[in-house]
């Protein structure tokens, strides 16, 4: 029988990006859950599937038998959710910053909101497969990993972990985003008329994603800055990375992603001299990574790209799903 997958916020970009992939899923059944004013009674798009539309209670998320729930809603909301989906049986894939920090401090620090649900944040697993892969299997709660730290996290931690990067030096991630990463919700900062021919930082020093890389690459704050910025453009991230190294060449540097990320599916390394862009990854589940080196001053970069919408949100939810019930992990994904 088909894996029953309930999504919750499908009228956002991840939610329908969520559709979409999983509309081609051959071992799954999307179901759209309607929570407050999520999307129009009549929808304008005529899904492949039809897929059913149920209210979003916890009686009928256990009438309709769902596997599992994808929240693609903002952080109170997959607070609120996530006990009521969890206690009607399914287990839950949340796509906000909802479970992502693992302490209650840190989440009120960034998000300025008292944390409701803390013993979930506790229980709930970080959804990076490329690191957490042993224990998203057996997660009832899977926190899928935020956009940026997803592309800074894959690019950085690989070159730590073999003492590649001189940290006394410091890194510095410099980011930029399509507009999608905002999310649907108009605002200011999102309107077309302040994002057509323009770009511009936010959030400098003080990101809320920042925390997240540090979590799982185990850098100090003092040793990371971290700038976003806002391209004129649908979707897509690109992090510009420099750091200091003692490798001799980018040669070396790729030898230790090469070995990381051996038999990883969803990592592409570039040749030196290359280095990727958003083409390259749009619509796809692949990060891509490319470096360069100069060994006679120790200056390094590596570019790190992914599509916001896919690895950086609904393709890596199901990239996680796919780990929790059994299925190949690049199913609907490749």
């Amino acid at each position: 029988m088909a894996l029953l997958a309930g999504i919750v916020g499908h009228s956002g970009y991840s939610g329908a990006e969520l559709l979409h992939i999983l509309e081609r899923h051959p071992h799954v059944q999307p179901v759209l859950i309607d929570h407050r004013d999520d999307g129009a009674a009549n929808p304008a798009i005529r899904h492949a599937r039809n897929p059913r539309r149920i209210s979003c209670t916890a009686q009928a998320v256990s009438n309709e038998g769902l596997d599992v729930v994808f929240l693609a809603t903002p952080p109170e909301v997959s607070m609120e959710l996530a006990p009521v989906v969890l206690e009607a049986g399914a287990r839950v894939i949340d796509l906000s910053g909802a479970f992502r920090l693992g302490a209650v401090e840190n989440y009120q620090t960034l998000y300025k909101a008292v944390h409701t649900q803390p013993e979930l944040l506790a229980e709930a697993v970080y959804g990076l497969p490329e690191y957490c892969r042993e224990r998203i299997p057996a997660a009832r709660l899977v926190a899928n990993p935020g956009c940026y730290p997803t592309a800074a996290n894959l690019a950085i931690r690989p070159l730590l972990e073999a003492g590649a990067i001189d940290r006394a030096a410091g890194v510095v991630c410099d980011a930029k985003s399509g507009v999608s990463g905002a999310g649907r919700k108009p605002t200011l900062k999102n309107n077309f008329c302040e994002v057509t021919e323009n770009f511009s930082a936010y959030s400098v020093l003080h990101h809320r994603h920042v925390p997240e890389v540090l979590q799982v690459c185990g850098l100090e704050e003092s040793e990371f800055s971290f700038t976003a910025q806002l391209l004129p453009l649908h979707r897509g991230i690109l992090e510009t990375i420099y750091f200091r190294t003692s490798c001799a060449s980018a040669e070396e540097l790729l030898g230790i992603y090469e070995k990381r990320y051996a038999g990883e599916p969803f990592i592409r390394l570039y040749n030196p001299g290359h280095t990727p862009d958003l083409h390259g990854v749009a619509r796809t589940n692949f990060c891509d990574i490319g470096v360069t080196a100069d060994g006679k001053t120790g200056r390094a970069v590596v570019v790190s790209a992914i599509d916001n919408l896919v690895k950086g949100a609904a393709g890596q939810a199901v990239q996680n799903m796919n780990l929790m019930f059994g299925f190949a992990e690049t199913e609907a994904l490749l």
